[in-house]
């Protein structure tokens, strides 16, 4: 049976609520704590199981041997992953601190633990068959990824005949090269618009108007299938054979938004359940908006994610704004 993997990042974000980030020197009580998972296998490969429950998703990755680890699996298990293809190093698993002010204010100190040492001889390719949906990353946050096991890893899934996807975390930084040699080995590219023009080496060109000359750039430098640009305002897609395609955002009232944590990795996960069923352009970039309201919906990552039907009916009872 045809399944999507979600492989790459797993980690834990440990989340303290303070009531004011201290100077230098002094000190702050944390009110309260909690721990969720994170990362690119938890946030899209959760976020395409509750959105579609009839598509299996097995989750790729790396954790350590201890309780953060324990728990991250176990969140994977109960959200319906398969974990067959999560290794255990010595390291720790990596985690973020997150500390969280009033307001929605958030400060991050990251760990990159046993997700940076995940790479090509991790990978479990006897898992993977022909006709697989595989999203590898982020690109630009794992090291052994970075350093060529990323092209490596894509290069053997398509030898082996699966369709491929690729995601990465936005950084100002000439380091997008990395992603840039990877393309030719990347079937649906799905990114922001400030990442889109990173990737093409294009950093200057902003703006819906220069979308176009983006993507059609993103398929010179070797994307095989589906170059996917999402915006605040809009997504577009881009085919091969020069098909191009737009859908707009959903227009959200005031207050509606809780968070916007997880919701690129949602918009991703919306287009990559349409991609898997077959759907057109237009409702794959419609899926992506309509998943990343679920994300939005809640404070956190995947907490606000719900079935597609579900989704459907609470943006039909939102009144936009006048």
């Amino acid at each position: 049976m045809r399944k999507v993997v979600a492989a790459g990042s797993i980690l834990v974000d440990k989340i303290n609520e303070i009531g004011a980030y201290p100077k230098a020197g002094e000190l702050t009580q944390i009110r309260a704590r909690s721990r969720v998972p994170g990362g690119l296998v938890p946030n899209t490969g959760c976020d395409i199981h509750i959105l579609d429950s009839r598509i299996p998703v097995s989750a790729f990755g790396a954790v350590g041997n201890d309780d953060d680890g324990r728990f991250a699996v176990a969140e994977l298990k109960r959200r319906g992953l398969d974990t067959a293809g999560v290794v255990v190093k010595p390291t720790a698993t990596s985690f973020t601190d997150v500390m969280s002010v009033p307001g929605g204010e958030r400060t991050f100190f990251t760990y990159p633990g046993a997700s940076a040492e995940w790479g090509y001889g991790d990978f479990p390719f006897d898992l993977v068959q022909e006709g697989d949906l595989v999203l590898l990353g982020y690109f630009l946050l794992l090291a052994k990824v970075d350093a060529g096991d990323g092209f490596r890893i894509l290069k053997e899934l398509k030898r082996i005949g699966a369709e491929t996807a690729i995601d990465l975390v936005s950084e100002n930084s000439d380091r997008y090269s990395l992603v840039r040699e990877c393309l030719p080995y990347v079937d649906n590219l799905i990114v922001n618009e400030i990442e889109s023009a990173r990737i093409a080496g294009m950093d200057g060109v902003r703006g819906a108007s220069a979308l176009p000359e983006v993507a059609a750039r993103l398929f010179e430098l070797g994307v095989q299938k589906r170059v996917v640009i999402h915006m605040p305002e809009k997504g577009v897609s881009l085919l091969r054979d020069g098909t191009w395609t737009e859908a707009r955002s959903v227009d959200l009232p005031n207050g509606f938004i809780k968070g916007k944590t997880g919701a690129g990795d949602a918009y991703c996960a919306g287009c990559l359940v349409g991609i898997f069923n077959g759907l057109v352009e237009k409702e794959i970039l419609e899926l992506g908006g309509i998943a990343a309201v679920g994300a939005m919906s809640a404070p956190g990552a995947v907490e606000g994610m719900r079935p597609i039907a579900e989704l459907k009916a609470l943006i039909s009872t939102l009144t936009p704004n006048p």
